[in-house]
């Protein structure tokens, strides 16, 4: 990538990451998984690293998580309180080893002595003692500033008002997790489904909630427990020179530590150690997604030093999802807003990674069949990227043959209009595309989803009101209603309603591509939008143009072209984009300018897309790969270069792997489109 892609990418990459660290940190309202947010994060870090004249000053490999909450004051920590590196493998664990003797140079031992902790999926949280008595408590926050939480902190039974012994610290800042051991939470959950309320579905999220509650009895009632790792700064008293040994003395002083901590020289005893705290992990009786390695000797980690985000001497190995064995009650099928009706396995409620699922989607028909699913049959599933859910296999018995197969519809489930399967597609779709209620819904969703009109207030709720109420029978209905149709809604008051239809006017002058990927045209996701209005730059061009113009569009591929030409033929389509203008939608032009390409260059290699990749969609790595010179192809053979393999890859993986085809995921990917 050149330097003016890479400025662009950094542009994008870091208010949607700082965003998403908002959500996490602050709102406790994660909208990706943790694997897409580092594979996010890495992109961003390699674009630093080859072009560090273009690091932001609001850039997150500055800082560390969000920050307060205004209605808890703020906490501020004396030493920061810095997040760690990750690691995936372990190669990795071995490159981290190598990066720290190399780092220490002659005074690198022989081997390296670490201490290999369980990575606690909770809060981070510092308390604070002086001359042993509790006298503050706050989370991380942006590592400087995070919320006083001591008065919750206080009702935490596993947390000591007092240190115990003599010879105490006159002040000390202990770090830690503050989490629900799992026995606790589900008891909790039970009380309040007993008293009719809902319950939480995420232990590491229910804390959170806990610890920022206003009133401290509300955390009282939640079994909250504590386990420390580590401390910040130290007054009046002299620590070893080691970290486990730390450990011991706030041990001593009644601090909780995990009982699991051991120490392991060199890689091989660090990856041994991991390896058994993950065949561990579905046993303990609370939730880790990791474990945390670190220099123990204290010399050491000061030779070793820090970044600016996070310590040299410590890394965070992230385990892959956790699987379990569960039952296959039932298959539904629901359409999405191309019609794609989609199999959804209805599960006996479990819990997986810390959430209770009980469903999860099996893509197409292809899979069912590959798998064999028979409703009755024991299944295992996991939560691919530790968020969507998968059926993995079934698990063999003796009365899987005498179970019926999975029968799949002949009409649409929602419509009952004919079904199709379009040449030697995977995927049965509905017919009726202009007047299906559950294809309105999701096209509905997807018109006022951020990446397209960013309509604000429009939810998924609001518009299953709308479509019940038989108000919105089409996209543009949405400019035709009214107050007083919004205000008659259930639990829609007057505010609620001015502020939705003033978010509809201002989407009235969203960009081009924007409203192009708002229309749903079928497999024009945003990049390709983005290539469709650089390169005919306004809608009255690309309404004339022909399958032969779009297929001259870089990037574009026939089918595609085929398809965008059909949508625009479409009378129907034509005047739906028509009463769109007519209610003030305004199409913007585009100006003239040159489109924006990668400066690497990949040499012609060959290219295979598959599966769901974590951050970007096809056509935006395709449109990547193209730039920097790759050719992309759709299917798997002995000149292929790269499979790029994302969740439910199938078949191209299966056979990239029979061929030697080498196969990366989306960080690979990124990897290589930055150069390194």
């Amino acid at each position: 990538m050149d330097r003016a892609a890479a400025e662009i990418r950094i542009a994008n990459l870091v208010p949607e990451l700082n965003r998403h660290s908002h959500l996490y940190h602050t709102l406790d309202a994660a909208e990706i998984d943790d694997r897409t947010y580092d594979l996010m994060y890495r992109e961003l870090e390699l674009l630093e690293m080859r072009f560090p004249d273009l690091v932001r000053s609001d850039s997150p490999t500055l800082k560390v998580g969000g920050g307060a909450v205004s209605e808890l004051a703020e906490f501020v920590h004396r030493i920061p309180m810095l997040s760690l590196a990750n690691a995936f493998s372990s190669e990795e664990i071995a490159d981290f080893d190598g990066r720290c003797r190399k780092n220490l140079g002659d005074d690198a031992p022989e081997a390296i002595t670490y201490v290999v902790e369980p990575k606690l999926d909770g809060l981070a949280a510092e308390l604070v003692y002086e001359r042993g008595t509790l006298v503050g408590a706050g989370t991380r926050g942006d590592g400087k500033v995070g919320e006083d939480i001591l008065h919750t902190v206080k009702t935490i039974r596993a947390i000591p008002s007092k240190l115990l012994g003599d010879r105490v610290p006159d002040r000390i800042a202990v770090r830690g997790e503050i989490f629900f051991d799992l026995a606790g939470f589900e008891a909790m959950n039970a009380r309040r489904v007993a008293r009719g309320e809902k319950a939480f579905e995420n232990p590491r999220n229910a804390a959170a909630g806990a610890v920022r509650q206003l009133d401290p009895a509300v955390a009282a009632e939640r079994p909250l427990t504590f386990k420390c790792h580590s401390f910040g700064e130290v007054e009046g008293f002299e620590m070893p020179d080691t970290h486990s040994a730390q450990l011991q003395v706030l041990a001593g002083w009644g601090l909780p530590i995990n009982e699991l901590n051991q120490s392991a020289t060199g890689a091989d005893a660090v990856n041994a150690a991991i390896a058994h705290l993950g065949s561990l992990r579905h046993g303990l009786p609370y939730e880790i997604d990791g474990a945390v390695v670190k220099v123990d000797s204290i010399p050491l980690q000061a030779a070793l030093g820090f970044i600016t985000r996070s310590p040299r001497w410590a890394v965070a190995y992230k385990y892959p999802p956790p699987q379990v064995h569960t039952l296959l009650q039932a298959v539904g099928f629901q359409v999405g807003r191309t019609g794609a009706i989609t199999p959804v396995a209805h599960l006996r409620p479990a819990r997986v990674g810390g959430v209770t699922v009980s469903r999860a989607t099996l893509h197409n028909e292809d899979q069912v069949r590959q798998l064999d699913l028979r409703v009755g049959d024991t299944v295992v599933i996991e939560r691919a990227g530790d968020v969507i859910p998968r059926v993995v296999r079934a698990v063999d018995d003796a009365a899987h043959a005498s179970r019926p197969p999975v029968t799949f519809p002949t009409v649409c489930p929602e419509c009952g209009s004919p079904v199709d399967r379009e040449g030697d597609q995977a995927v049965l779709r509905c017919t009726n595309a202009l007047a299906c209620p559950a294809q309105l819904r999701a096209g509905l969703r997807h018109f006022a989803s951020r990446g397209a009109m960013d309509i604000e207030g429009l939810g998924s709720k609001l518009v299953d009101q709308l479509v019940d109420a038989g108000l919105v029978r089409r996209l543009s209905d949405l400019y035709r209603l009214t107050y007083e149709q919004l205000v008659s809604l259930d639990r829609m008051g007057s505010k609620s309603a001015e502020n939705l239809l003033e978010a509809l006017e201002k989407s009235k002058g969203r960009p081009l591509e924007r409203v192009l990927t708002a229309l749903g045209i079928r497999d024009v996701g945003e990049a390709t939008a983005r290539d469709l209005s650089q390169h005919f730059h306004t809608i009255d061009a690309l309404s004339a143009a022909s399958r032969d113009d779009f297929a001259g569009v870089s990037g574009i591929g026939p089918v595609v072209a085929e398809r965008v030409a059909a949508f625009f033929a479409d009378p129907r389509h034509r005047g739906e984009i028509d009463a769109l203008r007519e209610l003030g939608v305004r199409f913007p032009e585009v100006e003239e300018g040159e489109r924006i390409t990668g400066g690497v260059d990949l040499g012609g290699q060959v290219f295979v897309l598959t599966g769901t990749l974590p951050t970007m969609d096809r056509n935006e790595a395709k449109k990547r790969i193209l730039a920097a010179g790759g050719k992309v192809t759709g299917s798997v053979s002995k000149k292929t270069d790269y499979l790029v393999a994302g969740e439910a890859a199938g078949s191209k993986l299966t056979k990239a792997e029979e061929l030697g085809v080498t196969v990366i995921d989306e960080a690979g990917l990124v990897a290589l489109l930055a150069g390194v």
